[in-house]
């Protein structure tokens, strides 16, 4: 994959910065593996979802609050991913969540957002084995319940696990998009 053809959006919402921190470590990530700048970051804040159009290939960050709930930017513009054309497109998703003091709500709006992403026809990859993670429920697990949707981040409690798992799934995503 050349420069010229291979470009990345990743687009985030983050009320702490924990979700803006991980898209920058995966954009870095992402950005040396390949060997030259693919990746560009979009805070869904300041940018619409229209945005996605222009990109073959979206990360999705999305960080669950509270009882399940979706982070704020993402829920001021949740009625817009109904119009976006996934069709054709590969999407990789992560989330950040609280397993310890949320423990039955555990990535639910990343299991959210992958709904979607499914229901517009995308091609979803970058599916995050669960070993490791300690909680009782959430809408982010697979069919089978052995792996999440995305890369599922908890700095409350396992922050200094995260750098592992974004290098482990930035080449996981690799392999994949090599194989697409």
């Amino acid at each position: 994959m050349s420069e010229e053809t291979f470009k990345i959006g990743l687009f985030y919402g983050s009320t702490t910065c924990y979700t803006e921190m991980a898209a920058e470590k995966i954009q870095q990530q992402m950005n040396e593996l390949f060997g030259f700048e693919c990746v560009d970051l979009y805070n869904i804040k300041d940018t619409g979802l229209h945005q996605t159009a222009e990109y073959d290939v979206l990360i999705l960050g999305i960080s669950t609050w509270d009882f399940g709930e979706i982070q704020e930017d993402w829920e001021s513009q949740w009625q817009d991913i109904r119009g976006l054309h996934l069709e054709g497109k590969i999407v990789a998703l992560y989330g950040l969540g609280d397993q310890m003091g949320y423990a039955d709500w555990f990535q639910d709006a990343l299991g959210m957002l992958h709904d979607e992403v499914l229901a517009r026809q995308a091609s979803v990859i970058g599916y995050w084995p669960n070993d490791g993670y300690e909680f009782t429920a959430s809408k982010a697990l697979t069919d089978d319940q052995s792996h999440f949707v995305g890369l599922s981040l908890d700095d409350e409690n396992q922050y200094d696990l995260t750098d592992v798992r974004i290098a482990q799934w930035c080449q996981q995503l690799l392999e994949e998009l090599s194989d697409a």
